[in-house]
């Protein structure tokens, strides 16, 4: 049986320009479209006719994998009552279907895949030749930097789509994507541009998005949402307006170390997790960000390879009771018998246990100092944009926000800044390297710190 794809499906007029860039080569393909405006039916039955132009791995990739069985493989179409990917897939293309892992293998040898951006690392199998990043300003942005020479490799092609989420990564994407003629296509599609729900309807959305968030909150969702605005606040953010302010206030930007001020760093440990850590100053009044740096799968080793090369690079020196970690590092190893404190110290890395504290209490004392801090823009970059992004979910059937906040990607410069900020109270800023008078003094210890370079 013959069948033609894309399958009982065309493009809407709106989206015919980006039908026919990839028709053309295009391979990168970013858009920035209103919510209701087909983004993912669109990518489905790209990835449908690309699956049998060319044999290899697609996948379509979500924020979260635990989404993206809701999301993509059990999605309904509301206007015909059926399943997406069966509609995008017809059971004729197929060789086999699992549920378990939402694989398809069509008869020609291509497969597909539904997976997320928080395991993109650890699926096995041939490396995909076709990606669709849904939900893109979501998504953990060190998925695209992992499969980007991948996809460069094998000639292959990426699509992200999604609606804004605030500055974030999602925005430069698209801004490179415009700025880039020939190698990408980018666009940006309002509801105004494409027609899609009535004015009607329009209205009725705007009344109640004023209604839920206020007039001011609730107009920057309703232009984030169909207006395709990256200036509007992320729901639930919790430290989105504080950073907003510190831009403003002219406190990220160039920020050096200050080569008379010991390094501290704050820390949240992870393996399959990623591990994040927070390179800072206190000078004066002001908590200084001056690097950031994070990985996964790698061993304790790695890290502290890390901060050998900072010292020697930036000449960092760094301080015995500023290095912060959380209370997990006081945990046994069951292979070995050994705390992670143990290992730490053994590779020259001190070691101050932050006590353990609740969550929200810890999100609090972080907002409340947030005035005293100051960030590097360049080298804490990653951090910023995963700060920018933590946040607590909204629930659409309570019509609320969850008490707690995501854990996905965002969570792991979240929770190092927390733990850090935590012991931060009990300091006031360091003496200075240099023998001369101290400037500061530790604020309710009598003891003052002594301190050295790392490992003497």
């Amino acid at each position: 049986m013959e069948i033609r794809l894309p399958y009982n499906w065309k493009p809407r007029p709106y989206q015919e320009n980006a039908w026919r860039a990839r028709e053309a080569g295009i391979k990168r393909i970013c858009l920035v479209w209103h919510r209701r405006a087909g983004k993912d039916d669109f990518a489905l039955h790209t990835t449908a006719v690309e699956a049998h132009k060319r044999v290899g791995t697609y996948w379509h990739m979500l924020p979260e994998y635990g989404q993206a069985r809701k999301a993509i493989w059990e999605a309904i179409n509301p206007h015909t009552g059926i399943r997406r990917i069966n509609e995008a897939f017809p059971e004729v293309l197929r060789e086999s279907w699992r549920e378990t892992d939402m694989h398809i293998q069509f008869k020609n040898g291509s497969t597909w895949n539904v997976v997320g951006s928080d395991n993109y690392d650890s699926l096995v199998g041939s490396p995909p030749i076709g990606v669709v990043f849904s939900e893109w300003a979501l998504a953990k942005p060190q998925a695209w930097a992992y499969l980007r020479p991948i996809l460069a490799e094998n000639d292959g092609w990426a699509i992200f789509i999604y609606t804004p989420r605030g500055p974030n990564h999602g925005q430069d994407t698209y801004n490179l994507a415009r700025t880039s003629p020939g190698e990408w296509f980018g666009e940006l599609l309002t509801v105004d541009d494409t027609g899609a729900i009535g004015p009607e309807r329009l209205v009725k959305e705007r009344r109640e998005y004023h209604s839920e968030w206020g007039p001011i909150m609730g107009e920057a969702l309703f232009r984030q949402e169909y207006y395709c605005s990256f200036e509007a606040a992320i729901v639930g953010s919790f430290y989105g307006d504080l950073i907003a302010a510190a831009r403003k206030e002219g406190r990220i930007g160039n920020v050096p170390p200050d080569p008379h001020v010991e390094v501290g760093t704050m820390w949240d440990l992870g393996y399959t997790d990623s591990t994040a850590i927070w390179f800072f100053q206190l000078v004066g009044h002001q908590v200084r960000f001056i690097d950031y740096y994070e990985a996964h799968n790698v061993g304790l080793e790695h890290y502290a390879a890390v901060l050998r090369t900072k010292a020697e690079q930036r000449r960092f020196v760094y301080s015995k009771q500023m290095c912060f970690f959380p209370h997990d590092v006081e945990v046994h190893e069951l292979t070995t018998g050994e705390s992670r404190r143990a290992m730490l110290w053994r590779l020259g890395i001190p070691v101050t246990t932050v006590p353990k504290h609740s969550v929200m209490d810890g999100i609090s004392l972080v907002r409340r100092n947030f005035h005293r801090y100051w960030f590097d823009l360049e080298r804490t970059e990653k951090g910023l944009k995963a700060l920018t992004m933590y946040r607590r979910e909204w629930d659409e059937n309570k019509r609320t926000l969850d008490p707690a906040p995501v854990h996905d990607w965002t969570s792991h410069a979240s929770d190092a800044l927390r733990t850090g900020q935590a012991m931060l109270p009990d300091y006031a800023p360091l003496p200075s390297l240099d023998g001369r008078e101290a400037r500061y003094r530790r604020s309710r210890r009598p003891d003052r710190p002594r301190y050295s370079r790392m490992g003497h």
